[in-house]
């Protein structure tokens, strides 16, 4: 057990190094166990290729223009996964060398996600309803122009922040495949169920991380939390836009066009709050400081203000249209 006078956010990561690497396989799959874009997709080699793509083809026309624009703003966030990955070695204590259990968990979880853009991005090549070239741009855009997610370098924040955005993207792919299974997709609907698995189980992995982090270092994890829920979660995707179009603007457009179908709303966005302070049992955590007794307060009462803010908020109507959409 460690010392809590004065402990290092490098000690605290170091102490639970052990745990992750004996777990790291609760947490992630074995490549041989884990599916594949290919799984899910029609196959080139066959004979029935072609019929396979025309059947795609006619359930994808099924899809609204909502629900297509959010899929595709879903994908080019996935598809900028080295802007992830490369955040992720910035932050502090978590690459002292390449074989320790932190640099095992950043490499397998990059390896995991990356299929989710691959698998995506074919759905939609093959869907013929999207301008591939605009589409590209914005995802070369998003990897170019980079994001600021307001956790500096630090290892706590970051996994305040992932525990978040895990359980977003979660929501949201479960939900556009709920709806493309409504529409007739039953194709795309299994596509994003298996990603939802993914971000659900990697969800699960960064709250257990923050979990075992209040154990050892209460006060300085409650810092961060109330920092993070102060500066407010930020979607990796922030900065998404398209061509000729201001950094940032595509974005809000795209989260217009969720909040329309319900797919991800500010509802959710306090719910996930709410699971959060449940499952690290914010409200019952001993041994903080005075200045983390405040952070406490704080977050325990944002919800309620959060749900003010929210009940008065109006769906956006649809005006926007996107370049992506043929």
């Amino acid at each position: 057990m460690l010392s809590t006078t004065m402990i290092s956010r490098g000690e605290v990561l170091q102490h639970l190094e052990g745990y992750l690497k004996e777990n790291i396989y609760t947490f992630l799959k074995k490549v041989e166990d884990s599916w594949q874009p290919a799984d899910y997709l029609p196959d080139s080699r066959r004979d029935t290729f072609f019929d396979e793509v025309r059947d795609l083809r006619e359930k994808a026309g099924n899809l609204s223009y909502d629900l297509l624009a959010v899929l595709i703003g879903d994908t080019i966030t996935e598809e900028a996964l080295p802007n992830y990955e490369a955040w992720f070695h910035e932050l502090d204590d978590l690459n002292r060398d390449n074989n320790n259990g932190w640099a095992q968990w950043i490499r397998g979880w990059t390896a995991e996600e990356n299929r989710h853009g691959d698998l995506l991005n074919r759905y939609l090549y093959l869907s013929g309803r999207v301008n591939m070239r605009e589409f590209e741009m914005s995802t070369q855009y998003l990897i170019n122009d980079g994001f600021d997610l307001g956790t500096a370098h630090d290892p706590y924040r970051a996994f305040v922040y992932t525990s978040y955005q895990e359980m977003a993207t979660n929501i949201s792919h479960r939900r556009v495949g709920q709806l493309a299974r409504t529409a007739g997709d039953d194709g795309l609907s299994k596509i994003c169920g298996m990603i939802a698995g993914d971000e659900n189980r990697h969800a699960r992995a960064y709250k257990t991380f923050v979990e075992k982090i209040f154990e050892v270092d209460p006060s300085e994890m409650m810092l961060a939390f109330e920092d993070m829920m102060r500066k407010k979660i930020v979607m990796p995707a922030h900065y998404m836009r398209e061509l000729g179009i201001d950094m940032g603007k595509t974005y809000g457009h795209f989260t217009d066009a969720a909040q329309r179908l319900g797919v991800y709303t500010s509802a959710d966005y306090t719910d996930i709050l709410d699971t959060l302070l449940s499952d690290w049992k914010i409200g019952s955590i001993g041994g903080l400081t005075g200045p983390a007794e405040k952070a406490r307060d704080y977050v325990m009462a944002l919800p309620a203000r959060l749900r003010r803010v929210s009940d008065r908020m109006a769906v956006p109507k649809l005006e926007y249209k996107f370049k992506w959409i043929s």
